[in-house]
């Protein structure tokens, strides 16, 4: 893997980590500071363009207290100025004030090259539903 993207990967964790813990700075930092960034967030936001979508990052780490996010990446795959990962990201989290309870997040990013360094122009994150075909 280029190391600038696992330098970017490692930022990315750093930054779920902190989101989790109520710091969404270090996660926002991720993104490219561009108007075509876009975000599908597991909450239910959809937003395009970098002020809408750290505006929207500091309203869910506002949501977060004492937590931690750690992701795993099932994918990890670059072609040309474009790399994404597919995977979740794993953790116990307090919402809202409320008690520490896991939490899943199935998470696709996607990553593009800019000036040698790798930053977030996209995240579809959902609250993975039950798997209807063991029902």
């Amino acid at each position: 893997m280029d190391a600038a993207l696992s330098r970017a990967l490692e930022r990315v964790a750093d930054g779920l980590a902190a989101m989790a813990a109520g710091n969404p700075g270090p996660y926002t930092a991720c993104w490219a500071d561009s108007a075509d960034v876009t975000l599908f967030g597991a909450w239910g936001p959809i937003e395009k363009g970098h002020h809408a979508v750290t505006r929207t990052f500091e309203w869910v780490g506002s949501r977060f207290s004492d937590g931690e996010l750690v992701p795993r990446y099932e994918v990890v795959e670059v072609s040309g100025d474009l790399a994404y990962t597919v995977g979740s990201e794993h953790g116990t989290v307090r919402v809202d004030g409320g008690d520490a309870r896991p939490m899943t997040i199935r998470v696709t990013h996607v990553y593009r090259r800019i000036e040698d360094d790798w930053w977030l122009v996209h995240r579809h994150a959902d609250l993975p539903p039950a798997d209807q075909r063991r029902s």
